[in-house]
């Protein structure tokens, strides 16, 4: 069995976690390869995956990711935290039945519109509507209505939602290209059959690889599960420990990345909901105490600016502009790198466009 080991301080976790996350120098791996590594990236919104791999690969453009994506080599679903992901086509097979008691927790909040529903009828119904033609959530609605016309219509959605592994269909979620939401199920997409849930185990390991070092509550923060310190304690005997500075035991693969706390951390502009910012139950390893909750806004979450590996400020782009809002001030040296760095981003995500860089409010 392993022993505790050293503490490891704010920064030199922060610094550990940056270089899993590919955040600390940029990494040569394809849009495919890093999807899967960084086990899926949030994706309420079609465009932050773009950005999230854009601070993240060296050489990466927008058609790395929507070509695969076209070429139904990653797909848009339902997994983590109940939001949408951008995962490989083994992921949408395997997390998904890993994280379904998540799922049906969700699905127990809304019993009382399910009144007289036979879930595993409305099951097989939608898996059949969505099979034989790709359906919006309100065509699935509409179909359902017909057979429990006393159900509560949002009740059925989430029903199908929950039950069954609906992935979002291209157009959906290619850069440049609009379309609206329109749901099949991962099988029927991606050619390949659901596998039977797993044990967590292998999830674990990989979590670690682009998250750790961390605790069992942090991968239960990641995950949307519970009960998962059965799995930590199967794998104790090959991982290494350490405790935070308030005394919390961490875990993590022997041989990961852990650079120095001082190793230098380029500025990086993230997109709304980065997994980076969402996957510890403690965040200080990224988000400053004093600046807890100022990438949020009611439900909606902010553009984040990183400096030194830490949240800084915002960033948003107006017509012809990036207009960057940091938290404090930013010296000459700073402000040069994170120029640097937003111009490295436009001419990535925005090529032949013209964009001022400029400071805007400094946030308080």
């Amino acid at each position: 069995m392993t022993t505790t080991k050293r503490t490891l301080g704010t920064r030199a976790l922060n610094r550990a976690t940056l270089a899993r996350q590919l955040l600390l120098r940029r990494s040569p791996m394809s849009a495919e390869d890093a999807v899967g590594h960084l086990v899926g990236l949030q994706a309420q919104n079609v465009k932050p995956p773009y950005y999230a791999l854009a601070a993240r690969l060296d050489g990466f453009t927008p058609e790395a990711l929507s070509r695969p994506m076209a070429g139904r080599a990653v797909a848009r679903i339902v997994t983590l935290r109940s939001t949408i992901h951008t995962h490989t086509a083994r992921d949408c097979l395997t997390l998904r039945p890993l994280v379904q008691p998540a799922r049906d927790r969700e699905l127990n909040q809304f019993r009382k519109g399910l009144t007289g529903v036979d879930l595993g009828r409305l099951a097989a119904l939608a898996r059949e509507l969505v099979e034989a033609e790709p359906r919006t959530m309100k065509q699935l609605r509409e179909a359902l209505l017909k057979e429990w016309s006393d159900a509560d219509p949002q009740s059925l959605s989430v029903a199908a939602r929950c039950t069954l592994p609906l992935v979002q269909i291209t157009p959906r979620g290619l850069w440049g290209r609009s379309g609206q939401v329109t749901l099949t199920t991962a099988e029927h997409w991606l050619g390949e059959p659901a596998e039977p849930m797993p044990t967590p185990d292998a999830t674990v390991l990989r979590y670690l690889a682009a998250f750790g070092p961390a605790s069992v509550k942090d991968m239960q923060a990641w995950a949307g599960l519970t009960r998962l310190r059965e799995a930590f304690e199967r794998l104790r005997p090959d991982l290494v420990t350490f405790r935070d500075e308030t005394g919390t035991e961490l875990f993590d693969l022997p041989d990961a990345p852990r650079p120095g706390p001082d190793t230098p951390a380029p500025p990086r502009f993230l997109p709304e909901f980065d997994n980076l910012l969402l996957s510890h139950a403690d965040r200080t390893r990224v988000v400053p105490p004093e600046y807890r909750g100022r990438h949020w806004q009611g439900n909606t979450a902010h553009r984040t600016l990183l400096v030194d590996g830490f949240l800084a400020g915002l960033w948003r782009l107006d017509e012809h502009a990036l207009v960057v809002e940091p938290f404090g001030r930013l010296d000459g040296r700073r402000w040069e790198e994170v120029v640097a760095e937003g111009e490295r981003m436009l001419g990535v995500m925005h090529p032949g466009t013209s964009y001022d860089i400029r400071l805007g409010t400094v946030r308080r």
